[in-house]
């Protein structure tokens, strides 16, 4: 898979832009702020409807618009796919597939897929439960774009749910939104278990190759004892717990079973990562996260492109050693760099330099 033709209308910085982008490694230089980034959100944008930046979609929109564009020309399995995602900043977003109109923006999940790596990336290790579970939910849906209804569908129930809580509505009014909370909650926990279980070895085994001491792992951390990979007896379950819970959430206001309430638990040798490791291993177990995703891809038969935002300056030898060795399995990487001397020697990129505005192949004065 890859990205033959990238343009982009009133996103971020550029009111218009239209790329060309090669196979192999492409690599944006240029200083911070000039726009180097927006670049790599837009595909990651496009991949999972949502940015890796921002939770609005207003920031996204050129200054003064309220609509933004993202189009994309996509080669893969031997076919050419023509996506079109209209980014809006009061209605729905709406996209296109080939020039045909779809029913949601989600029918374009899957389309493309990447995996993406940031300076963000070392909130996976120390940041709070929900950088993690976002983590688990995003590999998700790059494997299976069904799964971002249930996702979806999930959080809304548990909005819905709270709310009512809060307000102390009777049984009969929080019954259907009880049950929708355990179904749905008892798919997603059994995807995510699943999906833990065999990211597991890669992680495992990309930590091993930064010649770190301690052995890695990594383990679905529920709170509510006894899920596994079977969604009916989650169901019972969770059922069961709720039944225990319900004059606590009452009291509380708050849905307190549930896959909201997880964490991915990142486990170095005898102690766990958060709190425990040390600034160079965070950034090792952040990069066995990343690469262990794109690992797990591929072996699954997918060629997503892989995105390095801004985090050569952040690494040492060895671990852009590793990210680079990375590079060589992926059919496209899009890279991202304040200063051309970050990028490791052995990296071969074709090379675009970015100025406000603007990207160039040749370098601009204040570049």
């Amino acid at each position: 898979m890859r990205v033959k033709k990238l343009a982009l209308t009133n996103f971020r910085s550029y009111k218009s832009l239209e790329l060309e982008l090669a196979p192999g490694p492409t690599t944006f230089i240029g200083n911070n702020g000039s726009g180097k980034t927006n670049i790599a959100e837009s595909l990651i944008y496009l991949a999972y409807l949502s940015s890796h930046r921002v939770s609005q979609n207003l920031p996204l929109l050129h200054l003064g618009t309220d609509q933004a564009i993202i189009r994309a020309e996509i080669e893969r399995d031997d076919r050419t796919l023509q996506v079109d995602l209209e980014i809006n900043a009061s209605k729905a977003n709406r996209a296109r597939l080939n020039q045909n109109a779809t029913k949601s923006q989600r029918d374009i999940l899957g389309a493309l897929q990447v995996i993406y790596f940031s300076p963000e990336d070392l909130d996976l290790v120390r940041g709070e439960p929900t950088h993690r579970r976002d983590f688990l939910d995003k590999l998700l849906i790059t494997r299976a774009p069904r799964l971002a209804g249930v996702i979806s569908d999930y959080d809304r129930v548990v909005k819905q749910r709270n709310t009512l809580l809060k307000t102390r509505a009777p049984e009969n009014a929080l019954a259907p939104w009880t049950e929708q909370l355990i179904n749905l909650g008892a798919q997603l926990s059994a995807e995510r278990i699943a999906l833990v279980e065999e990211l597991n070895p890669y992680v495992a085994a990309n930590y091993a190759n930064l010649n770190e001491v301690k052995p890695a792992s990594i383990a679905y951390k529920s709170a509510t004892d006894g899920l596994t990979t079977n969604t009916d007896e989650n169901i019972q379950t969770l059922t069961a717990r709720q039944l225990e819970v319900a004059r606590q959430e009452t009291e509380r206001g708050a849905s307190l079973i549930g896959p909201h309430r997880d964490d991915l638990h990142l486990q170095l040798g005898d102690f766990p990562a958060k709190g425990y490791a040390s600034h160079g291993e965070s950034w090792s177990m952040a990069i066995s996260l990343r690469v262990g995703a794109f690992n797990l891809l591929k072996s699954e038969g997918a060629e997503p492109i892989l995105i390095l935002d801004d985090i050569f300056a952040e690494l040492d030898t060895a671990r852009r050693a590793q990210l680079t060795s990375v590079t060589k399995m992926a059919e496209q990487t899009i890279i991202t760099a304040a200063v051309e001397s970050d990028l490791p020697p052995e990296l071969l990129s074709s090379k675009y330099y970015v100025s406000p505005g603007v990207v160039s192949k040749e370098r601009a004065t204040n570049v």
